[in-house]
């Protein structure tokens, strides 16, 4: 026998041959698309750092919405702008704030035909752009945090969530929003939590989507990116408050990360592919330096291949039509 005697290229040779043997492929269910509707425009707004990403208006958000449907992607994630802000975040209570009234649009236009999303945080609604409200010193208060994120998710399930997604990284915040749903009569709204979110560099761009009033950062209370076994602590909490899903966040940078989450969970695992890592891709393509649609396939892929089940991505609806294309 001429050596080698295994040959793996023999896997490789065409086209065909390599789909047949993938070990794993994307479809559109897998994705989600992250949305942004603000309060008080006529027309999209587009966030010039995250090129062909807009803030919405609520036409153009049902418009992305239906979309969504027809692409047969896996659910929306909603995020709301407001005109006005105050230290408690108030506007995201309010059943007439942004998010809400989109979370209503939304589900008016679509129903059950989409997985509706919403972020359960403060930090668009606040005027000092934290997570949580700020104590006498100028610290988040976790605890006077969680009472607001439950009124938060209540209000969000009112509107027509599917999913709520807790990402403030408040500790108990999965425990206190179950209850708060479960007291309000909302059994069937799920939890998306955001388990394990690190404090990244990468999520500079999505400041400028929703018009972060903050100045610091949020280091006393999302994840140190030097700490992988934390990770685990952090998801098997949320479990035990009652996730239904996990996310990890951001994605690209916290592969590994995400691999041990999803060999531990006994939950579908989420990993988001933040405004940074969508922004480093836009611009290296834009300046002729790697192949956009191969970049963009080759990141998704890997976020699945580290064992995401789905992927929050603001190319799902592009990448969907590629494959809707069958390209």
């Amino acid at each position: 026998m001429s050596f080698p005697a295994r040959r793996p290229r023999r896997l490789r040779t065409t086209p065909a041959m390599r789909r047949l043997t993938a070990e794993l492929t994307l479809a559109p269910p897998q994705l989600i698309l992250p949305a942004f509707v603000r309060e008080g425009l006529t027309e999209p707004n587009p966030i010039t750092s995250m090129p062909g990403v807009v803030q919405h208006t609520m036409d153009t958000l049902k418009a992305a919405a239906a979309e969504a449907v027809e692409l047969g992607l896996g659910g929306i994630m909603l995020f709301g702008i407001p005109e006005t802000r105050d230290a408690t975040g108030s506007a995201g209570l309010d059943p007439k704030g942004i998010l809400n009234l989109g979370i209503e649009a939304v589900r008016a236009e679509v129903g059950d035909e989409l997985v509706i999303m919403s972020d359960v945080c403060l930090d668009e609604f606040t005027d000092h752009g934290h997570c949580g409200v700020l104590d006498a010193a100028g610290n988040v208060d976790n605890d006077a945090t969680l009472e607001i994120y439950g009124q938060l998710a209540v209000a969000q399930a009112n509107a027509g969530a599917h999913i709520v997604a807790p990402s403030g990284m408040m500790d108990g915040q999965v425990g206190i929003i179950r209850q708060a749903l479960d007291e309000a009569g909302h059994q069937d709204v799920s939890i998306l939590a955001y388990a394990a979110k690190y404090a990244s560099a990468f999520y500079g761009p999505f400041r400028e989507a929703v018009d972060s009033q903050l100045t610091g950062d949020r280091r006393t209370y999302q994840m140190d990116a030097a700490n992988r076994r934390e990770a685990m602590l952090e998801v098997e909490l949320d479990l035990a408050e009652g996730a239904d899903m996990v996310m990890v966040k951001p994605a690209m940078s916290y592969l590994d990360v995400l691999a041990d989450v999803a060999a531990m969970s006994p939950v579908p695992v989420s990993a988001y592919q933040i405004s940074g890592e969508y922004a480093m891709i836009e611009a290296a393509a834009a300046n002729g330096w790697i192949d956009r649609r191969a970049a963009i396939l080759e990141s998704v892929l890997g976020i699945r291949r580290a064992g995401a089940d789905t992927v929050l991505t603001y190319w799902a609806s592009e990448i969907a039509q590629w494959l809707k294309e069958g390209k």
